[in-house]
């Protein structure tokens, strides 16, 4: 297992970056290695961002000094959602068994935690999340069909989307965590626009669903300094409080976001006014 450690960076400093500076603190440019659980530590709300790509042997979620208890989720819960073959995921001898595109809420106080692909030759490709926790709730699977599903957008705009609530209030309880996907329709590009700001907690965004050439064009920044990153496929995109996070893409993609912070209200953002942004 590998982890990289991200430190936080102030706006001011930000809108001094040159584009190699922001892919280096914002960018999470390879998150599926074969055989390696492949973490980043981010300082924006300690958060843990990373992939385990099991082949023929499983792979374990193993503690590290940054992460600073014997096991990883003493004080920690965690957030998975399988984005290649179908796979499995064991939590202290419970099996569950995640086909494309299902998620997992894994409960701080797991103490093992492994994973394993269906068919080394299709490897489960299984995106990871996690928050620090105080309070412990139940495992749980969720998949599409057990989110909650808002349907939005209009063709003329080009984002007709729906977005599944997964690890949500409303569907599954946790600590801190909240999870979800957005898959956008043939023909749609544009992801929340216009744009907004959550001060009260951070997110991060994973594209996926991309074909080799796509690209999608990110979003950040102060709304009146505004930045943006080319990210390619299984690429995410750590996103401060300060910063809004909004895209566009070549061709229509799916994204998981996932949020920690002070809140798990989905609707608590600023907007901001089109003619605010710079």
């Amino acid at each position: 297992m590998t982890i990289e450690v991200r430190q936080v960076c102030h706006p001011e400093a930000v809108s001094r970056f040159s584009t190699e500076e922001l892919r280096r603190h914002f960018l999470i440019e390879e998150l599926f290695v074969p055989g390696q659980v492949k973490l980043t530590y981010s300082h924006i709300d300690r958060l843990v961002v990373g992939g385990a790509t099991p082949g023929a042997e499983p792979l374990t979620l193993e503690s590290h000094k940054q992460i600073g208890s014997p096991n990883f989720l003493d004080r920690r819960e965690l957030g998975v959602v399988n984005l290649g073959g179908a796979g499995r995921v064991h939590t202290d001898g419970q099996v569950h068994e995640l086909a494309p595109r299902d998620a997992l809420y894994v409960a701080m106080g797991i103490r093992e935690v492994r994973f394993e692909s269906a068919e080394p030759e299709q490897p489960a490709k299984f995106y990871l999340i996690s928050t620090p926790a105080h309070a412990r709730f139940d495992t749980v699977k969720i998949g599409l069909d057990r989110a909650r599903r808002v349907d939005l957008g209009d063709a003329a705009n080009g984002n007709v989307r729906t977005i599944y609530q997964m690890i949500h209030p409303e569907v599954c309880r946790s600590a801190q965590l909240v999870l979800g996907m957005t898959q956008l329709k043939p023909g749609s590009m544009w992801n929340t626009m216009p744009a907004h700001v959550h001060d009260r907690r951070s997110e991060v965004y994973v594209y996926f669903d991309m074909k080799p050439d796509t690209r999608v064009f990110h979003f950040m920044g102060e709304p009146d300094e505004t930045k943006h990153l080319v990210v390619a496929n299984e690429q995410a995109i750590l996103s401060p409080g300060w910063s809004i996070h909004s895209g566009v893409g070549t061709s229509n993609y799916t994204f998981v976001w996932a949020m920690g912070g002070d809140n798990q209200d989905f609707t608590d953002m600023d907007m901001v006014p089109m003619d605010a942004l710079r």
